[in-house]
């Protein structure tokens, strides 16, 4: 019988109707499978995965499959999203034996876990090569009832590999200087596509991470490439049809090389980062005197967009949502089916005039760049600032209220509300960050809701849960990033409002996973998963920073964000964390630097101390203080205002007679106290500039 009905996930419940007697992981499935002495047939994917809804129509709801499928296996399905250590043992070793790796994932296991034959989607008849999913299904059930001997050697084989492999970052004489980031920025910098932006070709993932790490690398170095590869980047991505140009939120990834036309899902942890990066360079513009313009209505798009389309009834934000539309009920998906559009469609909603303007703005033709003649929306020219362009900013802004108007009515794609915790950490810290640009946003007041029901819900004790649905916490376990994006988060929120303990919220949840992440035998090095948590084929940690930063970067930032704003014994304790972790993903940084975003980004506020700005003053003061350091800070900085004594950062460090005073430092190296908001710019000030 399938038993999904009941999961806490969406994408697990996406497929509680399938004639397939589909079991979550756990200890029963295993149990069973060895019972019946069958292979287990793992199953992973995720909610917004157009493959996964492909595989699902053509495999998962076909009852001589099914059939097939119950008989011979014991069948597991797993959300990703959910279970991120799952997926990364199973993934490591999809990789190995097909060279590649992709959602969904099919791995046939032994009954102990141990994988003998892994790949990805199988189409329902035979391919390009591909054998069908039923072909695939008998030659393995058949492998498994008369040559057995052959299995059990290829599952050894692979569990031995995988544990090889979870063997962590070796001991290296490279560290964390200023010679190592250069070379990274420098290797970096190479990969750059001088056309469109981005590193590399096709198919094209916003590089949030790095562009972080790059903009810290031109704070600290004054490299002005690094600020042009950030800023192009940042204005094709916003300009193309990655980005939503009617109501904000990137998709995740382009399939072409000019950020043309998407894969259409939606991910909170994409938008969480990249509105950390458009924030970024939006308070640089504004600290430089800079008009307001791309960075800052991205950034007030994206907030919007976290705001209206992913935010849950809870507070916090959903996980994603759905790359396919369904047109019909009951057919399948059409990908991008909400966002695309014809002049022809254009000029109904519009009217033939402003029908042809928007079709000529937006990049919409009758060839189409997309599928059957229909066009993605582009943005690559913006109305002027004149007073003769004013009534088009004005018309601009009516079409797209329209067209906004318009796309509602079409059906929408599908939203996970799942919560998960890393990436609303992750949210947090960018609606925090999107303050210090934009003091209007409702940035903060959205975070300060996410971070109290996180808090509330994913919480007990010290230990963090991974994932809730519905305002219901799942039983999953948080895993390394959980704890260290929530830390961060709740850091960036004492950093802006003093109303609750978020610093002691903060610490107990690091303090957790210090104890329960650390590798006892090597300082500085992480795992993914808890010491207490279950036993798989091997215990997962991937220091490699991909769509999301991997565990221990995250953790790197939260422990120098902790260090700086800590009482004295734990702030040593944080940063030789820090420093030691940092010295163990240099060898990252020196080998890999494109896959070492998060590393960068952290090491780079490290070398500069972090920078540590506290403004001592009463209520009522310091307002002109503190918006000079949060508009001009470099990235990873640390800010603080508050009366004299009141916060370990601000220990010793008095007002200037009546007057508030900041104390700007570097590691334990300060300054002295300034008094003006020019002194304060003139003390953060860009090498070179």
């Amino acid at each position: 019988m399938n038993q999904l009905a009941s999961a806490t996930s969406l994408y697990l419940r996406q497929h509680a109707a399938n004639p397939v007697d589909w079991r979550q992981w756990g200890a029963e499935a295993l149990a069973e499978a060895a019972a019946r002495d069958v292979p287990i047939l793992l199953s992973v994917g995720y909610s917004s995965c157009h493959w996964c809804h492909v595989m699902a129509h053509e495999s998962f709801e076909d009852e001589a499959t099914a059939e097939l499928m119950n008989a011979k296996f014991v069948c597991i399905k797993v959300d990703r999203e959910e279970r991120p250590d799952l997926d990364a043992v199973y993934m490591n070793a999809t990789v190995a034996m097909t060279g590649q790796g992709g959602w969904p994932m099919t791995c046939f296991l032994t009954p102990a876990g141990e994988p003998f034959y892994c790949g990805t989607y199988y189409p329902k008849t035979a391919r390009h090569g591909m054998p069908s999913f039923t072909q695939l299904l008998t030659a393995v059930a058949d492998t498994w009832s008369n040559r057995r001997g052959e299995v059990d050697q290829a599952a050894k084989q692979v569990g031995e590999a995988l544990r090889e492999q979870a063997g962590g970052l070796p001991d290296s004489d490279v560290t964390v200087g200023a010679e190592l980031l250069d070379h990274a920025v420098a290797a970096v910098l190479r990969d750059v596509d001088h056309e469109h932006g981005g590193f590399g070709g096709a198919p094209k993932f916003p590089p949030s991470a790095l562009l972080e790490g790059l903009l810290r690398g031109y704070e600290r170095s004054g490299n002005e490439v690094a600020l042009q590869v950030v800023s192009i980047t940042a204005d094709a991505m916003a300009r193309g049809g990655i980005y939503d140009q009617l109501r904000g939120g990137f998709a995740r990834y382009s399939v072409d090389a000019a950020w043309v036309v998407p894969h259409f899902e939606k991910m909170l942890y994409d938008n969480a980062q990249l509105l950390r990066v458009y924030a970024h360079l939006a308070r640089r513009a504004r600290a430089a005197g800079a008009p307001d313009g791309l960075p800052l209505r991205v950034t007030r798009e994206t907030v919007e967009f976290l705001l209206t389309d992913l935010r849950t009834a809870q507070g916090a934000f959903a996980s994603a949502l759905d790359a396919d539309t369904h047109v019909e009920p009951g057919a399948p998906g059409v990908e991008g089916a909400t966002y695309v559009w014809t002049p022809a469609e254009l000029n109904g909603v519009l009217g033939a005039i402003d029908g042809a303007w928007a079709a000529e703005f937006f990049g919409v033709t009758t060839a189409g760049t997309f599928e059957h003649g229909t066009s993605v929306l582009t943005r690559y020219t913006d109305p002027g600032t004149g007073e003769a362009d004013a009534a088009d900013v004005q018309r601009l802004e009516r079409i797209r209220a329209v067209l906004r108007e318009a796309r509602e009515l079409r059906p929408q794609p599908e939203r996970d509300d799942k919560v998960i915790t890393a990436w609303n950490g992750m949210a947090i810290t960018g609606l925090v960050e999107v303050g210090a640009a934009d003091p209007d946003s409702p940035g903060t007041a959205a975070a300060v809701e996410c971070a109290r029901f996180l808090l509330d819900t994913h919480v007990a004790g010290d230990r963090v849960l991974r994932a809730s649905l519905g305002g219901v916490a799942g039983s999953s376990p948080g895993v390394l990033e959980d704890y260290a994006w929530l830390a961060t988060g709740l850091l960036a929120l004492y950093q802006v409002d003093a109303g609750e303990d978020w610093l002691g919220h903060a610490q107990r949840i690091l303090d957790a996973a210090i104890t329960h992440f650390a590798d006892p035998t090597a300082a500085g090095s992480w795992f993914d998963t808890a010491d207490d948590a279950e036993t798989l084929v091997a215990r997962p940690r991937d220091p490699m920073d991909g769509a999301t930063p991997a565990g221990a970067s995250a953790l790197a930032e939260a422990l120098l964000t902790a260090a700086a704003l800590s009482d004295p014994e734990r702030a040593t304790r944080y940063r030789d964390l820090a420093d030691a972790t940092l010295n163990r993903g240099a060898l990252i940084l020196a080998r890999a630097p494109r896959s070492a975003g998060q590393w960068l980004a952290v090491a780079e506020a490290a070398l500069r101390g972090p920078i540590q700005v506290a403004v001592a003053a009463d209520a009522e003061q310091g307002d002109e203080l503190l918006r000079a350091a949060r508009q001009s800070a470099p990235g990873g900085a640390v800010i603080l205002r508050g009366a004299p004594g009141s916060a370990p950062l601000l220990t010793d460090r008095p007002k200037v007679g009546d007057q508030a005073a900041a104390y700007i430092c570097r590691g334990s190296v300060c300054d002295l106290p300034v008094t003006t908001a020019t002194d304060v710019l003139a003390a953060l000030s860009i090498p070179g500039n």
